[in-house]
């Protein structure tokens, strides 16, 4: 692509969610969604591949879609109360179905199904900005409404998504898929939390952008999309092999690792406010989904590759992209459990 495009495109992504941030007005927040999704459509379609045709497609209608019952929640909320301001959703059909679409933007199940499908169509770095950076401006929408959206709706959508993302892995082989659904059980642990405690929230969308971008950098510096071509890493690079797995096991949520800080806290937060059954189908769920990542693990630390491999399995990862990022990301994904106590002064 050319980079004055791409310059063009990445600014107009930039742009678009800070708009969403900065605006109290619901036709402000409306347009930066709609720049934030006309920048990242010519992304997605840039390698013109069918299968990416058809994920920017799916993505462009699927967002037109959410972007519509906004402009509709908004109209109607103006319309009973002759309000526009985004603090001032007082009308109980326009706060649901505005959390409706914004559900339908970030794919929290059960409106989840485009998601999968349209990041198996995807490359990986636009698969990470759209596991990442996207999800960014509708949730700070949800943070500014979450107290006038019914809680009982809120707390459906996390226990959905949470079960769904972690059903949803387990029989996949192909790995954008499978972090398809783990994203979708993350948002689930966020929304779940977001009525009790906003500020957790943002905690758990922190770590999750963090672990996922170490996951995405590091399937792009290994050059791999299946599973069975995780096999062959640990003879190219067997460091990378290692910390990747470690990863994926923060991902999961175990201690020591970072993905245990925002599990542990938001239990806590869900005991606190005496609601022990929804904290236990919580952790249940969580455990579904580690299951998927230790099968990656299993995968590619415990396997040797088997000779039917399809894929061409070099013995040295030939990469032009910076190792930097990577490590960064990887680092923070592993080591930030120990900044419990300051995160926890810092929250409250």
């Amino acid at each position: 692509m050319n980079p004055y495009v791409l310059t063009i495109l990445l600014s107009s992504l930039g742009l678009g969610t800070t708009l969403t941030f900065a605006s109290s007005h619901w036709l402000l927040a409306w347009m930066g969604l709609e720049i934030n999704t006309l920048a990242i459509t010519p992304l997605m379609a840039q390698h013109h591949h069918p299968r990416a045709v058809e994920a920017t497609t799916k993505y462009f209608l699927t967002q037109a879609t959410a972007a519509a019952m906004i402009l509709f929640a908004s109209t109607t909320n103006a319309w009973m109360t002759g309000e526009w301001s985004i603090n001032d959703l007082s009308n109980p059909l326009a706060s649901t179905m505005f959390m409706t679409a914004l559900a339908l933007k970030i794919g929290l199940a059960p409106m989840h199904f485009w998601m999968p499908e349209v990041l198996q169509g995807l490359d990986l770095l636009t698969g990470l900005i759209l596991s990442t950076w996207q999800k960014l401006a509708p949730f700070a929408l949800i943070i500014q409404t979450a107290q006038t959206i019914d809680p009982l709706l809120l707390t459906l959508l996390g226990i959905t998504s949470t079960l769904v993302g972690g059903w949803g892995g387990l029989n996949q082989t192909q790995l954008r898929k499978i972090l398809a659904y783990s994203s979708i059980a993350h948002m689930g642990w966020m929304i779940i939390v977001i009525q009790y405690a906003p500020q957790l929230t943002l905690l758990a969308l922190g770590t999750y952008i963090i672990m996922t971008s170490a996951a995405f950098l590091t399937l792009k510096t290994l050059s791999t999309t299946k599973i069975n071509t995780l096999a062959t890493t640990w003879s190219k690079t067997p460091i990378l092999a290692s910390t990747t797995a470690l990863v994926l096991l923060s991902l999961g949520g175990l201690p020591p690792l970072t993905g245990f800080l925002p599990k542990w806290l938001i239990l806590q937060e869900l005991t606190k406010q005496d609601l022990p059954i929804i904290a236990t189908t919580m952790a249940l769920a969580a455990l579904i989904s580690l299951y998927f990542y230790l099968r990656l693990c299993y995968a590619m630390t415990l396997t040797i590759s088997p000779n039917t491999t399809n894929s061409t399995a070099p013995w040295r990862t030939q990469t032009t992209q910076t190792s930097l990022p990577l490590a960064l990301f990887t680092t923070a994904a592993l080591g930030l459990l120990p900044m419990t106590p300051t995160i926890m002064m810092l929250a409250t």
